[in-house]
């Protein structure tokens, strides 16, 4: 069987198209029908607003042309011109129901390859190396992935990137410090256990860097041996790369394994940190130079742009190589985008990263394209993403005023997870046959599904308030209601294979309930959806559909009953409606990179 299958929107935009086709003018026939979803019917088609306009005829005349054409359409129940010159359409539910047949059956649940000519190479995460990973990493982190896998199962290669900062001179005042005060031990094996508490071997580099910061800024001397140290470090120094190679390694270890308690795609192979590219930093400088992309400013070689002011109206400019001959964070990132054009084959370039570095990013992708490696069948996007705020909608900081850990945010979403799943517990005592393990891996799940939903259900460009009590709830838009709903429809089909032997399957000849019809055409929204993720670059897109498909599954359970249905047929449909919708909820989720549990 094709993996594909027409959505219903698809097939009333062509039935309105071959309408239009009939009624219309050659230069006009080929314009959007404008076919959406609507409140007063299946669908509504608002094209003949615009085109009556440019026609120069009242839209009511139109639009009732082009209804006299649809009214010959077999799967049309009813098509009704409305206020100014809508076209009000709704389906039969033979035809809904043959549509979610094929769905059902489908081990794709219809949703076609849409991207297979795309190598998207995607650009999230990225700490830094020696530094805990802290509330300001979530966005990026989560945002990534789930635009990693909707564009994977839509067909599109894809290539993780995770930038992580693990060069320059920050690392040689750490080294320096580090082997100048062996007796502060920072290795795993070596803490004690007050350090391991902390956050291991990364807590106290964190808390190491902190301290030579404090010298280097004080004390001249260090200062100068922390910077040859620097040099050390660029030129290979054997004890120089080998003390900084172990505070990668165990940075990367940390990193690792924040994201597989985070349930996100990330691995070591992944990691291409600033490191990796400054081998070829000198080559981006000569290139640029040689294309006349540079200018020099005090020494340095940097890019103007004419557009590109600060406040007293002088160009403001992007520092490629400092005047000392050092690098800036520009000359990277240059490196990073002409590698994922030339090596990687990159044809959509997607960098998740906090939308304060919109100028940034502004001014290397015009770079990119006057050096000739962005070119107009390339695309690259700044996928913005606001910050995170406290439950009082201030910036989310600890008590003392210092970043939040990552670790310990996800800590606090699980404890909540255990107190609201205790109280369920006293309030329905012995109502299941859960250990306390399988009680406590419930809350790990839910704890990470409620964290990702909340960032994943607001849109990226907007700022929010992570608030966990709010988060862990079993009702409301949170990932918790819907792993319950996922875990409910479950529960009714083992109940449902423990009494008949009817099979979940589509009968087309029976009529359906309001509320069947409703979930129906929600659940041959899915393939659309995805698409509208894939285009927007918006995962919320997708989160706040999941949320419309469960609060519609809640409504039809309530009112169609399902083991209790009045006929074997009914039955039968009502099953596979709850099949399908287990199905696409699953689906849903695991692009979101959220766990569907059987149980909860």
């Amino acid at each position: 069987m094709s993996e594909q299958v027409q959505s219903l929107a698809d097939e009333v935009e062509a039935a309105v198209s071959a309408a239009m086709g009939t009624v219309l003018p050659a230069e006009l026939a080929t314009e959007d029908p404008l076919v959406r979803r609507s409140d007063h019917a299946d669908f509504q088609s608002n094209a003949a607003l615009p085109l009556a306009k440019r026609l120069g005829r009242k839209p009511r005349d139109l639009a009732t042309e082009l209804r006299d054409q649809l009214a010959a359409v077999p799967w049309m129940t009813s098509v009704e011109v409305s206020g100014p010159g809508f076209l009000n359409i709704s389906l039969s539910d033979a035809a809904i129901l043959g549509r979610l047949a094929l769905r059902l059956d489908n081990p794709r649940l219809g949703v076609p390859a849409t991207q297979t000519a795309e190598t998207a190479v995607i650009d999230y995460s990225a700490p830094n190396v020696a530094k805990e990973m802290h509330v300001g990493h979530l966005r990026s982190t989560l945002i990534g992935d789930a635009l990693a896998r909707v564009l994977s199962f839509l067909g599109a290669t894809v290539v993780r990137q995770n930038h992580v900062g693990d060069w320059g001179t920050q690392f040689g005042m750490l080294i320096q410090y580090i082997l100048e005060h062996p007796e502060r031990h920072w290795r795993g094996a070596e803490l004690d256990e007050g350090e391991k508490a902390a956050g291991g071997a990364v807590s106290a580099l964190d808390e190491l860097y902190r301290t030579a910061r404090v010298e280097f800024d004080a004390d001249p001397a260090f200062k100068e041996r922390a910077q040859r140290r620097v040099v050390a470090l660029q030129s290979g120094d054997e004890e120089t790369v080998a003390a900084w190679q172990e505070i990668v390694t165990e940075s990367e270890k940390a990193f690792q394994q924040i994201y597989a308690r985070l349930g996100v795609l990330l691995t070591l192979e992944d990691v291409k940190g600033e490191s990796f590219y400054n081998p070829w930093l000198k080559d981006v400088v000569v290139e640029l130079r040689d294309k006349g992309i540079l200018e020099e400013s005090q020494g340095a070689q940097v890019v103007f742009f004419d557009d590109i002011r600060g406040p007293d109206d002088t160009p403001v400019p992007m520092l490629v190589q400092k005047r000392d001959g050092g690098f800036g964070y520009a000359a990277t990132d240059l490196a990073t985008i002409r590698y994922s054009i030339q090596e990687l084959n990159g044809t959509r370039l997607l960098y998740a990263v906090d939308a304060r570095q919109a100028q940034h990013f502004d001014m290397i992708f015009r770079t990119a394209r006057r050096a000739g490696w962005l070119t107009d069948a390339i695309e690259a996007v700044h996928v913005k993403n606001g910050t995170i705020n406290g439950p009082d909608g201030r910036p989310f900081k600890t008590r003392a005023g210092g970043t939040i850990r990552l670790a310990d945010l996800l800590d606090d979403a699980l404890r909540q997870a255990r107190q609201v799943i205790a109280e369920r517990e006293a309030e329905q005592p012995r109502n299941h046959d859960l250990t306390p393990g399988e009680l406590e891996e419930i809350a790990r799940v839910a704890s990470i599904g409620a964290v990702k939903y909340a960032e994943l259900s607001t849109s990226r460009v907007k700022d929010y308030a992570f608030d966990v009590k709010r988060m862990v709830s079993f009702s409301g838009q949170t990932g918790v209601y819907l792993q319950y709903t996922h875990t409910r429809i479950a529960s009714i089909l083992r109940k449902a294979s423990e009494t008949t032997e009817l099979p979940a399957e589509f009968h087309a000849t029976l009529p359906l309930e309001p509320a069947e019809h409703a979930l129906a055409l929600l659940l041959d929204e899915f393939s659309a959806t995805l698409n509208a993720v894939a285009t927007t670059l918006e995962p919320h897109r997708l989160a706040s559909y999941l949320y419309e498909l469960a609060k519609a599954f809640t409504t039809f359970y309530e009112s169609c009953p399902v083991l209790k249905a009045d006929t074997a047929e009914i039955q039968a449909n009502r099953l596979a409606l709850c099949r399908l919708t287990r199905a696409t909820l699953a689906q849903g989720l695991d692009l979101l990179g959220i766990a569907a549990p059987e149980r909860m």
